[in-house]
Parts: C-alpha cells; structure tokens; sequence
C-alpha cells in the first residue's frame, strides 16, 4: 500500500482526529502495513514494546493467561482501533498477547519511527500524544467500570 492510501486511511482513524493533512503525511510515511491470517500471535505478554498498531481491517484479541483458568480476553479491538501504544509510551515490555481474532490488515509504526517523528515534528508530537493520553484515559475509565461490575457481582474481591 502507498504512503498516499495510508494517509486517506489514518484520517478515518479516531486517535488521529484533529491532525492537520500534513501531520498525516508525516505519520503515514513513517508506517508499514502487516496483513495477518485468524490466530496469528501479534505480540506475547513480556515481548519488547518496539511497534504501535493500527487496525484497518479485521478484528484484534488482547488477552491474558490466567493460571489455573486459561486464557482471559481482556479486549476485542476493531477497525479503527489502536493497540500496543502503551510500550512506546513508557518503554516496558508488552502487558498482556495480541491476537488477530479475524484475519486483519494492520498499520503499524516502530518505536524509532514513532520517536523520531516526535522528536522532529514538535507540534505533531503535542498532537500524538494528546491523543495517547485521550486513549489511555478511556481504557482506564473501561478498566474502572469492569472492576467495578465485577466487584459488585461477586465475581471479584
């Protein structure tokens, strides 16, 4: 795929709501694309956090192994969605496994490409990680909810 389509569809991506056409242009040059059949391992619970991820197509299972219980799908990610920004944020290893859940097309930026373009496009860099913290704050506020649900339940506490 050209630099050209990724930018036609970055721009239909939420977390990349409110950049201007040459911000877009910038982030998409800077990207690859990774297409994946059903079950592909994306990435493994401890693996280095060296890539973020963005689904153009497909579906995308964030899970968890639980011991004596398996498997605990933590999200089903979808189109448009983002995934694997929180490595490149604070540079640890993975928190949990990614899995195509469907056979997916991905965007998919490195963490050198991702500081590079931040280090040199100061104002891109204000923007992307506005975003970021926009998406973490969501998912904290999903986590919240979940916990709350389960310990009001019974399953939890």
């Amino acid at each position: 795929m050209d630099t050209l389509v990724r930018e036609e569809q970055l721009a239909r991506v939420p977390f990349f709501d409110g950049l201007t056409q040459d911000a877009l242009t910038l982030v998409a040059a800077a990207t690859t694309e990774e297409a994946h059949p059903l079950g592909t391992k994306i990435f493994g619970y401890g693996d280095p956090g060296d890539k973020l991820f963005i689904i153009m197509e497909g579906k995308i299972r964030i899970s968890r192994e639980v011991s004596g219980m398996g498997e605990e799908a933590l999200a089903v990610l979808a189109t448009g969605e983002v995934f694997g920004e929180l490595s490149l944020l604070d540079e640890s290893t993975r928190s949990a496994d990614a899995y195509a859940h469907e056979r997916c097309r991905l965007i998919v930026m490195t963490k050198d490409a991702f500081d590079e373009l931040l280090f040199l496009h100061k104002d891109l860099a204000y923007e992307v990680l506005w975003a970021c913290v926009r998406l973490l704050a969501a998912r904290l506020r999903e986590t919240n909810d979940k916990l709350t649900f389960l310990s009001t339940s019974g399953r939890f506490g």
